[in-house]
């Protein structure tokens, strides 16, 4: 019998994306095997500002644009035959485009970095609280071989001497 596989989709609705959802499906593959993730099933959504402010208004009243949105598939029904569903992960392709020359980051860096990010809070890692925090940007920064999101708000613990 074969390894289990993913499944991952990957859906453009920014009329400009070009590339960029093939970028994100193969960038998923690698971060699904770095995780050592196995019969999965994950959905990313590559859009606007205008549908991820919709989103996020509607789930997380908040009335804004922003950057990157995870939807958790929760738990399979009884019975279920896999793969395990770990939900949808919600890129804005605008924002991205205005942090990454903002911050003098390649796009690709930049969505890599809000790919990573949702798909740890899908898998239930969270930065509500420091030592969490630390944990998810560790994370972040050894799947992406560099600074991810978390590390931008928390800085890494100080060492003793």
């Amino acid at each position: 019998m074969g390894a289990a596989r993913n499944q991952i989709d990957v859906f453009v609705e920014h009329p400009s994306a070009g590339r960029w959802g093939e970028h994100l499906e193969e960038k998923a593959k690698r971060l699904a095997r770095k995780l050592d993730l196995r019969s999965v099933a994950l959905a990313v959504t590559l859009t606007t500002d205008a549908h991820i402010r919709t989103l996020n208004r509607r789930w997380r009243l908040k009335n804004h644009a922003t950057d990157v949105l995870s939807f958790p598939g929760g738990p399979p029904p009884p019975g279920w035959p896999g793969p395990l569903v770990l939900g949808d992960v919600v890129i804005s392709l605008d924002t991205a485009r205005r942090a990454a020359k903002h911050e003098g980051r390649r796009l690709a860096d930049e969505l890599d970095r809000y790919l990573a990010h949702g798909l740890l809070h899908l898998l239930g890692h969270d930065h509500h609280r420091p030592p969490a925090a630390r944990r998810m940007a560790t994370l972040e920064d050894r799947l992406l071989g560099g600074p991810g999101m978390v590390r931008a708000v928390v800085p890494p613990p100080r060492r003793r001497r």
